[in-house]
């Protein structure tokens, strides 16, 4: 018997009626279910794949794997929406098949039809993924992971997989996967962006079908605490000028422990990814952001998507009937401090539109101020938002009636913003869940805006418009209600301003 088939006969024999049961495991209204982040109905998900925009759709593509509740062969999930916020599930887009499971990738447009897969002036939707050979792995060969490829002319909906699979064949590395595909208009070409073990390679092609290798990144950068995985290569703009970003998940050996994603600031010539950078620089410093990626034919606009979930642990998380979510999608931009560039990131502005009447306080001191006293409800998703002129140490804590807790706050001392879990519930799953997590203050200047995504079961924190983001999730035996700002000496606020969020399901 399956473990989600088990749970409601349990919950029966322990005394609860078959009308509770209902109403506790009601779909998208569990204990713990996100309700400002995607997530599948049921069972496992993990890197979101595939996302690209078309006619006026994003389509987020996920790892899933239908039959349980942790990781097992992989599909293609699938879901749609029209403003990022809201979701509908789709069919699921790819199945394993002889060549292996559908480990992660791409999809691009192919408005110019360079693949010949356009038909009747129908635009094709090119998948690009790797297929994992399960027998091959388990026989000892380092060779079976490749690339492959499938098209769809009905903007998604269904696929069908090229016959000359694989396009791409490993040459002998043990991990050669996750491909990310863009179009380089300069020179007319698809660029593949490769996770090759301990690097990053690139390859070109005319048509989606033949690639020639151009160039490796990365062997002595960055880094390197585990294997290099998901990575994206995109431009970002400076004044009128592409500066080039390449993003690397890595696992394990993130800033807090298990799994993370790092960024390269660089140029890219349309064969070489070529970056100066001396220090390892992190998109997300939490423990819970990973392989994500950007949308595909969004323009100049780039749109990052993660999977809130850390392998350390994220198989045995106390959520039923699904495992992982989605972090919320983030717009990137470029920042510079000093000579130094760094990526920011900010919530896209669509969660305004689903923001009740905010509570806004200004011009203030404290060293205790209760949200919970000024706003009629705290439960469900929100956001809230605080600027200061000051550089001192303060925390928000989040508690329920249990006495749990997180706190999220600035150490001035260390120089550091944290999270802090040790007291939010349910940890016994792993021992270092409850390990405080810190990410430095890049930001420059006597001024603090701090903004935080709260729902059910995570925090998201971005602090000095981007600069410094950090991820967590936590598993509260209820749940949180009370918000409470503290900090040892008085901290001087300009404003304040809190926001209910509307329940994307």
């Amino acid at each position: 018997m399956k473990l989600y088939n088990l749970i409601p006969a349990v919950l029966l024999c322990l005394g609860l009626s078959a009308e509770a049961q209902q109403q506790k495991y009601k779909l998208y209204r569990e204990p713990h279910r996100p309700q400002l982040h995607f997530s599948q109905k049921a069972n496992w998900m993990n890197d979101p794949n595939g996302m690209v925009f078309f006619n006026n759709t994003y389509h987020l593509f996920y790892q899933y794997y239908p039959d349980s509740m942790v990781w097992g062969p992989m599909h293609w999930g699938h879901a749609t929406s029209k403003d990022l916020v809201h979701w509908d599930h789709e069919p699921v887009a790819l199945y394993p098949d002889s060549l292996g499971y559908i480990f992660s990738g791409s999809v691009v447009a192919d408005v110019n039809n360079s693949s010949g897969f356009g038909k009747a002036g129908k635009t094709a939707l090119v998948a690009i993924f790797t297929h994992h050979d399960p027998k091959g792995d388990a026989s000892g060969r380092i060779d079976y992971q490749n690339q492959s490829i499938a098209f769809s002319l009905d903007e998604g909906k269904t696929w069908t997989k090229y016959e000359g699979n694989p396009v791409l064949k490993n040459p002998g590395i043990r991990d050669f996967r996750d491909p990310k595909v863009s179009w380089y208009e300069p020179q007319q070409k698809w660029i593949m962006t490769l996770a090759t073990q301990d690097r990053i390679s690139f390859y070109s092609s005319k048509d989606l079908k033949q690639w020639t290798k151009e160039s490796e990144f990365g062997k002595e950068n960055g880094a390197h605490g585990g294997v290099w995985e998901c990575p994206d290569l995109f431009p970002l703009d400076d004044n009128g000028r592409d500066v080039w970003v390449l993003l690397v998940s890595i696992n394990p050996g993130g800033p807090n422990e298990g799994s993370a994603t790092q960024y390269f600031i660089g140029d890219f010539d349309g064969t070489k990814f070529s970056s100066n950078q001396t220090t390892t620089k992190w998109l997300d410093y939490g423990p819970d952001d990973y392989a994500g990626v950007t949308w595909s034919n969004t323009g100049k606009r780039k749109i990052f998507l993660g999977w809130m979930g850390n392998w350390l642990y994220a198989t045995r998380v106390p959520t039923y009937p699904w495992r992982s979510a989605m972090t919320i999608p983030r717009e990137l931009s470029l920042r510079k401090i000093g000579t130094e560039y760094y990526v920011a990131s900010k919530p896209i502005e669509n969660y305004n539109l689903f923001a009740e009447p905010p509570f806004i306080a200004e011009s203030f001191s404290t060293t205790k101020f209760n949200l919970t006293d000024k706003v009629k409800k705290l439960k469900g998703p929100a956001r809230l938002s605080m600027a200061s002129d000051q550089i001192k140490t303060f925390s928000i804590v989040l508690s329920n009636s249990k006495g749990e807790k997180v706190v999220i706050g600035y150490d001035q001392q260390a120089n550091q913003y944290y999270i802090d879990r040790s007291e939010a519930g349910i940890h016994d799953f792993y021992n270092g869940f409850t390990k405080k997590s810190v990410a430095p203050r890049i930001a420059q200047g006597n001024d603090t805006y701090l903004t935080l995504f709260i729902d059910n079961a995570s925090v998201e924190l971005f602090a000095d418009n981007g600069l410094t983001v950090m991820t967590g999730i936590f598993f509260p035996n209820d749940d949180f209600t009370n918000i409470q700002i503290e900090a040892p000496e008085a901290l001087k606020i300009k404003s304040l301003k809190f926001n209910r969020l509307q329940d994307i399901w």
